[in-house]
């Protein structure tokens, strides 16, 4: 009798978690979609160092705590960093390189537009130029930056205040708006 009921047990178990096993459909769509409609991402990364290469010489590494992956979105996928990001761009030798740092970004897939907030800190190693603001814009296909924000530049000889920035993501060739300091110049 005890044989019997341990028998008619397993032969449910067995059935029922085959039923359960077969019922289940592996359909990725459906799953993005579900996390799409929760505003969850697609992915999360921890510790992220993501190296960029360009007919195999690197041009950019970026490093983040934390990575989450909205790819998922049909009209706007993008990339969130809420802990913040360090970007170093490399340009055609290893020495001349621009770091970008802030504590929260956000990059648009489609658009190649980044939004960068938080003690933005931008350093352009070769000529010591460094540019601080709260927030900052990057677009990576024309290689500009625009800030509507308070910002201070400083150069070699000079510090700019001003509220309203924009250059090529190198530093170099920029407008400042609304400028306050000293800045030293050259009469001929």
């Amino acid at each position: 009798m005890n044989r019997l009921k341990d028998f008619l047990k397993k032969s449910i178990a067995v059935t029922f978690c085959s039923v359960m096993l077969f019922s289940c459909n592996n359909n990725t769509q459906k799953v993005r979609d579900f996390l799409a409609d929760k505003n969850l991402p697609v992915g999360i990364a921890r510790y992220a160092n993501h190296i960029y290469k360009d007919s195999g010489r690197i041009t950019s590494k970026l490093s983040t705590p934390k990575m989450l992956d909205f790819s998922n979105r049909n009209e706007h996928p993008y990339n969130e960093f809420p802990d913040g990001i360090k970007i170093i761009n490399f340009e055609k030798n290893t020495i001349d390189s621009v770091t970008i740092i802030g504590n929260y970004a956000i990059t648009y897939a489609k658009t190649s537009i980044s939004e960068i907030r938080g003690k933005v800190l931008v350093v352009n190693h070769t000529d010591k130029s460094i540019l601080k603001t709260e927030q900052l814009f990057w677009d990576e296909k024309t290689k500009y930056f625009v800030s509507e924000k308070a910002f201070m530049l400083i150069k070699e000889n000079d510090t700019i205040y001003g509220i309203g920035f924009e250059s090529k993501d190198d530093l170099s060739e920029h407008l400042a708006k609304k400028t306050t300091g000293r800045l030293e110049s050259t009469e001929e």
